[in-house]
């Protein structure tokens, strides 16, 4: 692999505070009402994280649940199962509108909020209500929802004690009764989050040593040492520069206030993992990593960027200390292999969409690109016609007529047509190279042809498939998501002309080591004539320098001895082996369970497939896997890697391709990373819930999954006003798949005053519209009419979760 260089931050990734733009998502689980909030505007002051006085305890859990019917009078569904702590149990009552649940307490006690989980026949309107006799009841929120299953959570914040706590059900979701897994009533809120570096993938070691922090100062210089630490350190300074505000000169020498220095050099990295380990080390007076290669230091700036504020991603800057804690980090991949394949075919993406991709996963060491660029919907990559042409094909038809071409069925609008000229595609392969990735592109042969077949009239030969309508010489452009419809010619030299022309094209293009021919779903090709054919292009991707890359439907194939690549998604595991053992194969996994992110990744998306999971497959199913024992009967040496796919049926825009592919594509790039005996989907998400601010800050699109309880992270920003005038102090929360609503936002000032706040943002989480969230405002309305400096303190609390608070300074001077 030639040596990788790095690039500057795409200013499309990157989003300015406090009015942070992004692409939403739709609000998750929590769930709070217009009664709640009333009720919270006028409650005590809000309790500050971290100074409960004891553990939180579900009060549900020594009470008694009755309900109004049980579903088919079984003690399979008796009201017993919601306070069990069992969420495998459940009520279900009978098919009327009006039923209830209720759990009497063991005592009056005060109650915080309380937690109701519908594993199915989820309530569309219902109404919490207490009571302290069980006859007269007080509402305390109604809510209609319209996804399920799901979990609501609920503000209570009695200020007296109740008995009583009562779902009263007003319409069902659908023929059937309410079902409730658990009926949680807890008498406190729970403590904060445990602290986390949000590192991810997991470095091999970190060691916290809980000295003073570094801090980043305005004269800081990033020290470039070695040869290959120039464009890591540039790297680091552009990340950095935009949000801080400082010069961040790189410089070859020391000097300056507490520098960051990055050194490059034979026996700097760890040993026995030089290709892309590092160390970084940081301590109050400086930041050191230092590695054996540039993409060794590359990932070591990546993971110093994850230990930075997550407001480091802002695009203007952002007043907080810039401070990173001290740790010592040794750290190198397992697999050499962290891919991502978009699928530009079916539905293309411009030039600025691949690099905001590019951008979003660089920060999680992915470190390759495997584009798809041609399939039977769509050519996307120019060619030019070779100086021999028997067959006087005119390449430029397959952009010109099937560069025009993309899917028209299915997604929220047709397919995007267009194509890369050859400085676009150059201009790619120099962005992801400067972002540590490798470009691997597909030429999908000899099935998925039908573009070439609709642009190129010379291939639609006798034996090719499907075949052109009478009075056409070309097959019609196909616009739906048919698969394995269309064939190349077996026994035509115009199909091998062709095709070793376009490998010829595509080759010299790419300075990466591989070449990806497809093979993959050639239901129409016959087994000879699919081995035929396939066996030439192998032969050709070798004789052109590259290692040949295909899916594991070519693994039976006559694969080039130790030069050969196998790609598996779904079926035959043991051909695969026997590519390994035989032919010195090595292995690519993008088993279709753990990595196609087309697939619902939650039952409340309305588009996305399930026939890989038999249902949604969640982030723990792209985390909860072994790469090193997928394959029955090979060693962990022969594989490669890990591979995220996005395959573009009903995915449009950047947006919607980085929402189904985040998180998940961070789950696959920790699988591809961390060693295995490290990895625990428990911590994964206390990681990832850190880094759905960064997220949200840097305008990445992600689907704030169910289980991970992404944080909140307030920040205010410095004012200064003159007496008699509005302050207009506003802060910023990042709080992933949040609706505005749902927060609860109150001011204390330094004198005493405390102001009730409405949190707003410029873009609101919708699910069916594939968007999160932006970060959410906060603007104080207060006029001061004295001079001095008020400190503000921001506290903001969502339904069943601890408080978060910011602060800042109004400095007031006199109008005289």
């Amino acid at each position: 692999m030639p040596e990788t260089r790095f690039r500057p931050i795409s200013r499309s990734r990157r989003r300015s505070l406090p009015t942070v733009l992004s692409t939403a998502l739709a609000a998750t689980l929590l769930i709070s009402s217009a009664a709640g909030m009333a009720q919270a505007s006028t409650s005590p002051a809000l309790p500050v994280a971290g100074v409960t006085a004891s553990a939180p305890a579900n009060l549900a859990l020594t009470g008694t649940a009755t309900a109004s019917s049980v579903e088919l009078d079984r003690d399979t569904f008796v009201a017993a199962h919601v306070n069990d702590d069992d969420t495998s149990t459940r009520w279900s009552s009978k098919y009327q509108d009006d039923n209830w649940v209720q759990v009497k307490l063991a005592e009056p006690s005060t109650v915080d909020h309380v937690t109701i989980t519908w594993p199915n026949a989820c309530a569309r309107d219902f109404v919490l209500q207490t009571s302290t006799d069980g006859a007269a009841w007080t509402d305390v929120a109604a809510l209609r929802r319209d996804t399920c299953p799901r979990t609501d959570v609920i503000d209570v914040r009695s200020t007296t004690p109740v008995s009583f706590v009562r779902m009263q059900g007003r319409q069902r979701w659908a023929t059937y009764g309410y079902s409730i897994s658990e009926f949680q009533i807890w008498d406190l809120p729970p403590a904060p989050p445990a602290p986390t570096l949000g590192l991810s993938p997991k470095p091999v070691s970190v060691q916290e040593s809980g000295g003073t922090p570094y801090t980043l100062h305005r004269n800081t210089r990033i020290v470039a040492v070695g040869d290959g630490a120039q464009a890591p350190a540039e790297y680091l300074a552009r990340v950095l520069r935009p949000s801080t505000g400082h010069r961040l000169p790189v410089v070859k020498a020391g000097g300056g206030p507490a520098p960051i220095v990055i050194e490059v050099g034979p026996g700097k990295g760890p040993s026995g993992h030089e290709a892309e380990g590092y160390g970084l080390t940081v301590g109050a007076g400086r930041v050191l990593i230092s590695a054996a290669t540039p993409n060794g230091a590359l990932n070591g700036v990546q993971t110093l960027r994850q230990l930075f504020p997550q407001w480091v991603e802002s695009d203007t800057v952002v007043a907080v200390p810039w401070t990173v804690p001290a740790v010592t980090i040794t750290d190198y991949p397992r697999f050499a292999h962290r891919g991502m394949m978009l699928d530009v075919a079916r539905s293309f993406y411009p030039l600025n969409e691949v690099k905001a991709y590019i951008d979003a996963a660089a920060q999680f060491k992915v470190n390759r690109l495997h584009l798809h660029l041609t399939d039977d919907q769509g050519w996307r990559i120019a060619m030019d016609d070779p100086r021999s042409n028997p067959s006087g094909i005119d390449y430029g038809l397959l952009t010109e007529v099937s560069g025009d071409t993309a899917m028209t069925e299915r997604g929220t609008e047709p397919g995007v047509t267009g194509h890369y000229t050859k400085a676009d595609y150059a201009e790619i392969v120099r962005y992801a190279g400067e972002n540590g990735m490798t470009v691997i592109p597909e030429i999908d042969l000899p099935g998925h042809t039908n573009a070439a077949l609709h642009a190129i009239p010379q291939l639609n030969t006798s034996g090719a498939q499907p075949k052109p309508q009478p009075g056409q010489s070309t097959v019609p452009a196909n616009g739906t998501g048919a698969v394995g419809y269309s064939s190349l010619d077996a026994n035509s030299a115009v199909t091998y002309e062709f095709a070793e022309h376009v490998l010829t094209e595509i080759a010299a293009m790419t300075p990466g080591p591989y070449l990806h021919i497809g093979g993959d779903e050639a239901h129409v090709t016959s087994h000879a004539d699919y081995t035929k054919m396939v066996n030439a292009f192998t032969r050709k991707a070798v004789s052109l320098g590259k290692t040949v890359v295909g899916w594991n439907e070519y693994a039976g194939t006559e694969l080039p001895q130790d030069k050969a690549v196998v790609q598996f998604w779904n079926g035959n595991r043991t051909a695969v082996a026997n590519a390994v053992n035989n032919r010195g194969a090595k292995v690519i996994l993008s088993p279709a369970p753990n990595t196609y992110v087309p697939q619902k990744q939650d039952p409340r998306q309305p588009q996305g497939g399930t026939w890989a999971c038999g249902g949604a497959c969640g982030l723990d199913r792209h985390y909860n896997w072994n790469p090193g024992t997928f394959i029955p009967g090979i060693a962990e040496s022969s594989v490669l890697g890990v591979e995220t796919a996005l395959w573009g049926e009903f995915i449009r825009r950047v947006g919607q391709a980085q929402y189904y592919s985040f998180p998940r594509l961070i789950a696959t790039a920790e699988a591809g990373w961390t060693p295995q005996e490290q990895r625990d989907y428990t911590d994964f998400r206390t990681r990832l819930s850190k880094i759905g601010g960064r997220l949200t800050v840097q305008g990445t699109n992600f689907f704030p999954t169910a289980d991970v309880a992404w944080r909140m992270e307030a920040l205010g920003a410095p004012v200064t006003v003159r007496t008699g005038r509005p302050a207009g102090a506003t802060w910023t929360v990042t709080a992933p798949g949040v609706a505005s609503g749902e927060l609860v936002a109150t001011v204390v000032w330094s004198d005493g005053v405390r102001e009730n706040v409405t949190l707003t943002t410029t873009r609101e989480a919708s699910i069916p519209d594939m968007r999160i969230n932006d970060a959410f405002t906060a603007k104080s309305n207060r006029t001061f009419s004295e001079a001095g400096k008020y400190t503000g303190t921001l506290s903001v609390r969502l339904p069943g979760q601890a408080p978060v608070e910011g602060g800042l300074t109004v400095t007031v001077r006199d109008d005289a």
